[in-house]
């Protein structure tokens, strides 16, 4: 049995941490295999709250994942989880995990990373900053590699949509975050002018 949600996260104005929970699955290359990894990401803070390595794609990952997250949450408020339609999320296990500890739940509707922009982004720097595009030799060394890049990411790099805080001490500030990063995308100012055919 499958569920799905509506996505509910988008109209919601985050302002705090553990308010809303993005999560998603990205490949991890050993040898000639992959192993997928599952990341549950705060997205006020962008500290990455729960995550598991895991050789196979089912829900055993993401389940993994979402316990991780809930033993570190902190706060007792309400919380939302996001996530696309894809079969481990819409799981049974997964959903029951869900209401049992009272997290709402929202679900893209066509499965673009536009809908789920925090989580796509934190995947990419995963893969280019830390270097978990690379090809691995093992399961141990992936794992170690995983470890690793997840700590740094939490504990050293600072993010400018979170006032240049680690995610860290951002997910632990009672301060409003500032965004400090700008829109790079142009915007047109003059519209472009309709030729008269009659002229």
């Amino acid at each position: 049995m499958f569920w799905k949600y509506p996505d509910l996260a988008k109209s919601l104005e985050i302002n705090r941490s553990e308010q809303l929970w993005v999560s998603d699955i990205t490949y991890i290359c050993i040898s000639y295999d992959f192993n997928y990894l599952s990341l549950i990401t705060d997205a006020y803070s962008r500290k990455i709250m729960g995550y598991c390595l895991h050789p196979y794609l089912t829900n055993e990952g993401t389940i993994s994942a979402l316990n991780m997250a809930i033993k570190n949450r902190t706060t007792i408020l309400p919380l939302m989880h996001h996530s696309d339609r894809g079969v481990q999320y819409c799981s049974y296990d997964y959903i029951k995990l869900l209401n049992r500890e009272k997290i709402a739940i929202s679900m893209t509707q066509h499965g673009e990373a536009y809908e789920n922009p925090v989580a796509e982004r934190v995947n990419g720097i995963l893969k280019t900053e830390f270097k978990l595009s690379r090809i691995f030799k093992s399961r141990s060394e992936a794992l170690l590699a995983v470890k690793i890049a997840i700590e740094a990411y939490n504990n050293v790099r600072p993010h400018m949509s979170c006032s240049n805080l680690t995610p860290v001490v951002a997910h632990q500030t009672s301060e409003p975050l500032i965004k400090y990063w700008k829109n790079r995308r142009k915007k047109r100012t003059n519209p472009i002018p309709v030729l008269n055919q009659l002229e």
